[in-house]
């Protein structure tokens, strides 16, 4: 890479990571304000879990998080399978064309489309806005993400292997379970991963259909963000920030002893 190459990363790594330090360093600030750093204190990251109701903010926005985007992966492969097969084109297309709609829509007509609609259902059935409003516009939302992921993924398997399956005798159940699960698995748990993160980082959709007595993560740091900034924020997302770089850390690190010990299983297999 030339050194232009070089900067511009810099650059923009610079700009990425700089506020996440400084948000990070604050946390620790006992002026209890983001206008001076005065001293090293524990006080903010004491007072959030002292904080009862945002660690029960917490809780429900991991559980939605979740509960969402595992049903979403199995609707969604399901759906992408389902797609694959269909062989009218035009019906293929209008499908896959639908399914991207709420990819590409606007976040606030998505959450007032969900709003309008839970609200009739409401005014039918008494369903309030909650848990179960958030999960099932979660899962709305996930469903399109975990398809177009997997659906090139079961594109790229060989047809042959669907023929000799079942020339040999398996049923359409066992190719899809010995066959085709095993090499569309990284497009499954990638689909699942990024449905997670959608979850997690969802803000306006969270916002409109969320009720008095249940809020999300994003919803609630917003709104203590607009009754003044408090440095709870700041320990509450270094925490969670930290807790992603030891996940991602610890990926890689386990990729590369799978990786080290495939090699080393090969090798004894040569040797043989």
């Amino acid at each position: 890479m030339k050194w232009y190459g070089k900067l511009y990363v810099s650059l923009v790594l610079l700009c990425l990571y700089v506020p996440i330090v400084v948000m990070m360093v604050y946390s620790f600030n006992s002026a209890g304000s983001m206008t001076g750093f005065k001293g090293f204190t524990w006080s903010h990251y004491e007072s959030l879990f002292q904080n009862k109701r945002m660690l029960q903010i917490v809780l429900n926005t991991i559980a939605v998080s979740l509960l969402s985007s595992s049903i979403a992966t199995v609707i969604g492969v399901l759906g992408a399978i389902g797609i694959y097969h269909i062989c009218n084109q035009l019906m293929k297309r209008s499908i896959l064309s639908m399914n991207q709609v709420l990819l590409v829509s606007s976040d606030v007509v998505i959450g007032a489309s969900f709003l309008v609609l839970f609200t009739v259902i409401g005014n039918l059935t008494g369903l309030h806005l909650g848990f179960w409003t958030v999960l099932i516009s979660h899962i709305a939302f996930s469903i399109p993400i975990v398809v177009i992921i997997v659906l090139p993924m079961l594109y790229r398997i060989n047809q042959s292997e669907f023929l000799a399956s079942e020339d040999l005798g398996a049923s359409r159940t066992e190719t899809y379970r010995y066959i085709v699960l095993p090499q569309i698995y990284p497009g499954v748990l990638s689909g699942f991963l990024m449905a997670l993160t959608y979850s997690l980082d969802e803000f306006t959709v969270s916002f409109f259909v969320t009720g008095n007595g249940f809020s999300v993560l994003s919803v609630e740091i917003y709104a203590m963000a607009r009754r003044g900034i408090s440095l709870e924020i700041n320990a509450l997302s270094t925490i969670i920030f930290v807790i992603i770089m030891v996940m991602l850390f610890g990926y890689h690190i386990l990729k590369g002893l799978l990786k080290k010990r495939s090699l080393t299983l090969n090798e004894k297999g040569v040797t043989r």
